[in-house]
Order: C-alpha cells, then sequence, then structure tokens
C-alpha cells in the first residue's frame, strides 16, 4: 500500500509513511544553513532537539544528536574575510 503526504496514517517507523523523523544530520534537513541563518540575524540563544528517530536505539542517537548539534553549532567570524587578509601595519 503507497501512502500519501495526507493519504492516511501508518505507524511511525513505517517504511510506506511520506516522511519519519530521523536523527540529526540523517534526514534532508540543512542544519549547517540554519545555523548559518541564526548567526546571520545575531541569535546567541538556546538550541532544542527534540528527538525521535524510531529506527535507531534512543541512548545512541541521543548521544549522537547531541554531539551533531554541538559539532553544527559554530560560532560565526566577526572578521570579514578581506579585513583578515590586510597585512597589519
Amino acid at each position: 500500500m503507497s501512502v500519501g503526504v495526507f493519504g492516511g496514517h501508518m505507524e511511525f517507523g513505517d517504511n510506506r509513511r511520506y516522511w519519519n523523523f530521523r536523527s540529526l544530520g540523517r534526514g534532508k534537513i540543512d542544519f549547517e544553513n540554519i545555523i548559518r541563518a541564526l548567526n546571520d540575524i545575531g541569535y546567541h540563544g538556546p538550541l532544542s532537539v527534540e528527538w525521535e528517530d524510531s529506527g535507531m536505539n534512543r541512548e545512541a542517537g541521543a548521544v549522537e544528536a547531541c554531539e551533531f548539534i554541538r559539532y553544527t553549532d559554530f560560532e560565526p567570524s566577526n572578521v570579514k574575510f578581506d579585513e583578515a587578509m590586510q597585512k597589519k601595519e
């Protein structure tokens, strides 16, 4: 049975679903671009992860998700590229 976006309800984890939750970095969301956009607007607030990947062990997935977000949540540069390349006199 094929199930579309609104074609019915299948249990989470059923591969016939149109989508399933995935652990951070294992799906199609480009988290790096999200972090870059947050950096661009000067966001310094918390990041919250809701982990619900039914295809992997909860504890291993939670650890992996935390490591992923720590790696991905980089500090923005406060120096423009051209300025960084200028010689200091």
